[in-house]
């Protein structure tokens, strides 16, 4: 449900187990290419300012740890140490950590069957399979920080990943209230990936939001949009990320309801 108790309806077809940990595994490779190859891991991270590379390594190493003691114990409770410690010992030792919790996150979600009882952060079934694609973009979008900070030279995120994961945001992180833009606009918005000729639409009603479902609009009808932003998936979703600029998309109307979907 959204936050002010309307429905959130989903017309996509739901992507599954074997999907999320094909992307994982890309995104897993591509993220230790990009630290192993940085000049420096001490050096900081543009994206998360407070980070250096090899604070970043730590801080998804630390997650791989959390999510995989979760999932094989099946818990329903919010985990107690579920905050992630800086990385200790020398710097070269924080990726033989990332290495092996990759390594071991991937089998423990192999194994695990999606329909399990666990615990989430979100407003949604409390199953294993939320792990498996939250696991997918998390990596995802750190691997595009990661190159960002070890060359500047960074690569999309592969289309039909970057489309769920825009979904993602608009299905889990804002109905879990953790919304970044201002909470105080109302109004329709569009989201367009031109690259999969694929829309979102979106109303913001203060603290509440709702998904509309696409398949109930027809085209004909008279959406209302105060904003729209368009670009490749890839972009869309680093951009709600706030790794990018929504200059870096074509955007029109009210650009404060697009500020106002921001999750990074």
């Amino acid at each position: 449900m959204g936050a002010d108790g309307e429905g959130i309806t989903m017309s996509k077809p739901q992507l599954n187990k074997d999907f999320w940990l094909g992307a994982l595994r890309a995104e897993g490779d591509a993220f230790r290419a990009a630290v192993a190859g940085a000049p420096d891991l001490a050096a900081p991270v543009p994206t998360c300012p407070d980070w250096s590379i090899a604070e970043l390594t730590s801080h998804v190493a630390n997650l791989y740890n959390r999510v995989r003691r979760l999932i094989t114990t099946g818990s329903l409770g919010r985990p107690e140490d579920w905050g992630t410690p800086k990385p200790t010992g020398p710097l070269e030792e924080v990726i033989t950590q990332w290495t092996d919790e990759f390594v071991e996150l991937l089998a423990a979600l192999d194994a695990v069957d999606p329909e399990q009882p666990t615990w989430n952060w979100a407003p949604q079934a409390k199953k294993a399979v939320f792990w498996h694609r939250r696991m997918a973009h998390e990596t995802a979008v750190h691997r595009w920080d990661a190159q960002l900070a070890a060359t500047g030279l960074t690569e999309p995120i592969e289309a039909k990943l970057a489309s769920d994961g825009i979904t993602e945001i608009l299905d889990t992180w804002l109905p879990a209230g953790r919304r970044k833009g201002a909470a105080d606009h109302t109004g329709m918005i569009a989201l367009h990936a031109t690259d999969l000729e694929q829309v979102w639409y979106v109303r913001l009603r203060g603290v509440g939001v709702a998904l509309l479902d696409t398949d109930t609009l027809l085209d004909s009808d008279d959406h209302h949009e105060r904003a729209t932003a368009s670009g490749s998936a890839s972009d869309v979703l680093l951009a709600l990320y706030g790794r990018i600029s929504y200059d870096a998309l074509t955007v029109g109307g009210d650009l404060a309801l697009l500020e106002g979907l921001r999750v990074g």
